[in-house]
């Protein structure tokens, strides 16, 4: 999908209240937040690319264990990945 900001998709079923943002920069998928009940998130937060998402992500499970939530679950490199190829065409 894509509006004034940009390509996005819906990261959490059923929530139309958040909207995450994908762009293609340098070679590597970048994501940005969008969420109605806070918009200064968009405003605060820069373009992220999942490279970083990723090791964040590891520095905040380790020594979570097995069982610890995955924070990348909003960022969707493969649907980020069709959206882009999509609007390519």
């Amino acid at each position: 999908m894509r509006d004034e900001r940009g390509l996005y998709y819906f990261p959490q079923a059923g929530n139309v209240k958040a909207k995450m943002y994908v762009r293609r920069n340098g070679g590597e998928i970048e994501f940005r937040l969008w969420q109605a009940d806070y918009p200064e998130v968009w405003e605060k937060h820069c373009w992220l690319p999942m490279g970083v998402i990723r090791r964040a992500a590891a520095l905040y499970t380790q020594g979570k264990g097995p069982d610890a939530a995955d924070p990348t679950r909003l960022y969707d490199v493969q649907v980020a990945e069709a959206l882009i190829a999509e609007a390519e065409r």
